[in-house]
């Protein structure tokens, strides 16, 4: 069976003009615990563990090789190599608020 990997889904009308919550694309290293589908995922280079439960379906689970959007702790979606790529990009364009999530996903501990 085919997995659905899913876009990134923009909500419209919804901004904020005093924070920026951003979901940085991750590749999955390794899951590290099955039964609480916590796996170890590269974001830039940073490495954490995160959660990929909300992204299993029943006829594919998340996987090593998978891109996913990863946001406080969780994988919110999967996306493919390719919109990984370019919206890792954009958000470097991003500068400060880029660095500011890199820095809180360094700090950050799923145990």
């Amino acid at each position: 069976m085919e997995c659905n990997r899913g876009s990134i889904q923009h909500l419209p009308g919804r901004r904020s003009l005093t924070a920026v919550c951003l979901a940085i694309p991750g590749q999955i290293l390794e899951i590290v615990d099955e039964s609480k589908r916590l796996a170890r995922v590269d974001v830039a280079g940073v490495r954490r563990t995160i959660n990929v439960g909300l992204v299993d379906e029943d006829h594919c689970l998340t996987s090593p090789g998978d891109w996913v959007l990863v946001h406080v702790g969780f994988a919110i979606s999967r996306i493919d190599e390719e919109e990984a790529r370019s919206t890792r990009e954009l958000l470097e364009h991003m500068g400060a608020d880029y660095e500011q999530e890199l820095e809180e996903l360094k700090a950050s501990a799923i145990e």
